[in-house]
């Protein structure tokens, strides 16, 4: 899927960029930027601005008015409507930071980019393609599952 989120938004667009989406962020991109960037690009509009959400929806613009409270409420929601796995495939995962492909690299090409417990007790490891942040699955990795297994559970039965 191809999102824009707005400055409200930034949690999700990090899950949303994990769960392998493509998704630009503004964080200050007025309402009138959002709508013709989300036009020009073939992009859904995400956001919890009722005022943008009626304007895109009038210039018939694909556009959701995101109203869960909390990260899986809104994994779910968005889910139920397009249909995507809430599940990180980390193949096509995207770096939750620049939006930007993340490969699988051995230890030895990030050995001095990562703490030194970290290459102790891990041998997994991902680099993003644009900015360079490295990833690994530390002891985050269980929040990560326990908000994603929160969100499958809040699934509508299919």
């Amino acid at each position: 899927m191809r999102f824009i989120s707005d400055g409200m938004l930034g949690k999700l667009t990090r899950w949303l960029r994990m769960l392998g989406h493509d998704v630009h962020y503004y964080r200050a991109a007025d309402d009138k930027k959002l709508i013709e960037i989300a036009k020009s690009e073939k992009r859904v509009l995400l956001t919890r601005d009722l005022e943008l959400y009626q304007q895109a929806v009038r210039q018939g613009l694909e556009s959701v008015f995101v109203e869960a409270e909390d990260e899986s409420g809104k994994l779910a929601d968005l889910a139920n409507r397009f249909g995507f796995k809430l599940e990180v495939d980390l193949s096509v995962s995207r770096c939750p930071k620049c939006n930007a492909t993340i490969r699988a690299v051995s230890k030895e090409v990030v050995v001095d980019q990562v703490p030194e417990a970290t290459s102790t007790y891990y041998s997994d490891f991902w680099k993003c393609l644009g900015c360079g942040q490295v990833y690994w699955r530390g002891a985050h990795w269980k929040r990560i599952e326990k908000t994603l297994e929160e969100a499958n559970s809040k699934l509508e039965p299919q």
